[in-house]
């Protein structure tokens, strides 16, 4: 079990603890940041450049310094009944349909388009977090969370991350876990 490092300054990414880092500029903290705040909810603000258009989730990890087992990426997909459903896997796995339709109670899942996003979720492309949504969708996030202390999940920014104790991540968005992740090919 990973031992929480809320205040530590490990890692190459800009970080601040619960987003009251000495001069963070207002236009930095972003909707997820201000929820957890108003939820009371302790968080790390973890910030990377995005320059190089690398935002997948292994090189995001890479660029805060994080173990790839640690950061999860934002997934939104569609049930055979026509509902959307949310899903957090580890960034470098994939996201197991099979399991995570059967984790909703649904035949089949497929991802949305991307050029969806935006309308389902209010977020873009590399900035999907489980926090803020338009609409709070049915969340499950992989089971392998329950072994962490905390898990980094993006900040609904791309360039940002935020650092939350899984649990209190659940308990906020009524969320599940379930086995759902497979290695990726």
């Amino acid at each position: 079990m990973r031992g929480s490092r809320f205040g530590d300054t490990m890692g190459s990414g800009r970080i601040c603890e619960s987003g009251r880092e000495s001069g963070m500029a207002k236009e930095l903290k972003t909707n997820v940041m201000r929820i957890l705040e108003q939820a009371k909810i302790p968080y790390k603000a973890w910030f990377y450049d995005n320059k190089d258009g690398k935002i997948d989730g292994v090189s995001v990890a890479r660029k805060l310094g994080e173990n790839v087992d640690q950061v999860f990426k934002t997934l939104v997909t569609r049930g055979a009944d026509k509902n959307y459903y949310v899903f957090a896997v580890p960034v470098a796995m994939e996201l197991n349909r099979k399991a995570a339709a059967k984790s909703v109670g649904v035949k089949s899942v497929e991802m949305i388009h991307v050029s969806e996003i935006n309308r389902v979720t209010g977020y873009i492309r590399g900035g999907c977090s489980p926090v803020g949504m338009k609409k709070q969708f049915r969340t499950v996030i992989d089971r392998r969370c329950e072994a962490l202390d905390t898990i980094l999940v993006s900040g609904g920014r791309i360039g940002t991350q935020v650092e939350v104790n899984p649990k209190r991540l659940l308990d906020l968005i009524g969320g599940t876990t379930a086995e759902i992740a497979e290695q990726a090919d």
